[in-house]
């Protein structure tokens, strides 16, 4: 069971961001803000995939404006992405935005500062305080220094607002590289009760960028650190939602559905394991979005090739199956329930996963 960092809590629209609350998953529109259909077609597929912050990019006034139409149409809390000009900021909050992210690398005269914070207060509209590595003022840091410069950024930041009365902010610190990326938020994570979104920062394309996010987002959620994670991939958004799914899944955070447990295979292997776990999957995919099935509802189901660990598995699982030379023996709550067929095995597993 993991503990979690005590942080306070910070509301964007009915999402609720902190400690006491499940670590919620964000991602990015990928469109021109300023082309208002585009952008929500996109919001509604990150909304159906289970998307619960949604963030788009504000680069000039006229997607400042676009953004006003695009919160009152979307189902999630919408937040803006403002750099370098203060005055963008100012118009998404008159446009009612949930939440506003700056980054202090490239937003740093302090009356501009000010004035958001003011604007923000005035609104009770929370900011995140955005500090990217590939944004630090000053140009180039030592690759050392990353971590405690980004830190002391955000700190400082931080303060400023403190300093106007204004503590409704969420931090975070996201570098490229997974290693800079977890040290700083080890370091700010120890003296404050700000609470953290984690993400690792242009990871790349889903191959390696799942498996850097998954590295880093992984690791400093199982030390209690991170209240809302975005993992930001090259591509499609939605496979953004589908790896924080499966990373908060993975360490017993939420719950999304059943989770299928299934072998690598071997040569001791002689069913089509591959097969029988994706058709069995998809099944429970549907399910899902049908309503059939609770998609908070913890269920473990295990589909084994041989008689190695699959016993044991299986045993372990809610539902599980382990196939022998020609048979399935399908096991449930630990007790070997009945012997299938592969051919039916799918199916005899989704009626047993619905009397559940």
């Amino acid at each position: 069971m993991i503990k979690r960092r005590e942080t306070k809590t910070v509301r964007a629209g009915k999402v609720h961001i902190g400690s006491g609350y499940p670590v919620s998953i964000q991602s990015m529109t990928k469109t021109d803000t300023r082309d208002v259909e585009a952008t929500l077609k996109q919001v509604r597929e990150l909304e159906n995939c289970g998307c619960e912050i949604i963030r788009v990019a504000v680069k000039d006034m006229r997607a400042a404006e676009a953004v006003g139409k695009i919160k009152d149409a979307a189902r999630v809390p919408i937040v803006a992405d403002i750099h370098f000009d203060h005055k963008l900021a100012l118009e998404v909050m008159r446009k009612g935005v949930d939440k506003i992210r700056i980054n202090p690398g490239n937003m740093t005269k302090k009356d501009d500062l000010d004035r958001i914070i003011d604007a923000a207060g005035s609104k009770d509209i929370p900011v995140r305080i955005g500090v990217n590595s590939g944004s630090l003022p000053g140009g180039k840091v030592e690759h050392h220094r990353v971590p405690g410069t980004m830190v002391k950024l955000a700190l400082e930041t931080a303060e400023l607002f403190k300093k106007r009365n204004f503590e409704n902010i969420v931090i975070s610190l996201k570098a490229a590289d997974v290693l800079s990326t977890i040290e700083a938020y080890r370091q700010i994570s120890a003296d404050n009760e700000y609470p953290l979104h984690l993400g690792v920062t242009a990871s790349g394309l889903p191959g390696e960028g799942v498996v850097s996010s998954s590295v880093g987002i992984g690791a400093l959620l199982s030390e209690g650190i991170g209240d809302t994670i975005r993992v930001s991939l090259t591509g499609d958004p939605v496979n953004e939602v589908v790896a924080a799914k499966r990373i908060l899944t993975s360490l017993g955070l939420r719950n999304f559905g059943p989770r299928i447990i299934s072998c690598p295979t071997c040569g001791r292997c002689s069913t089509d394991i591959v097969a029988i776990a994706r058709e069995l999957e998809t099944e429970l995919q549907n399910l899902v979005e049908q309503g059939s099935i609770p998609a908070d509802k913890q269920l473990i189901i295990a589909v084994m090739g041989c008689e190695v660990n699959g016993p044991g598995e299986s045993k372990n699982a809610d539902i599980g199956i382990a196939f022998g030379s020609d048979k399935g023996v399908i096991f449930a709550k630990g007790e070997v329930v009945k012997t299938v067929n592969p051919g039916e095995s799918v199916s005899e597993l989704v009626a047993m996963i619905k009397e559940l």
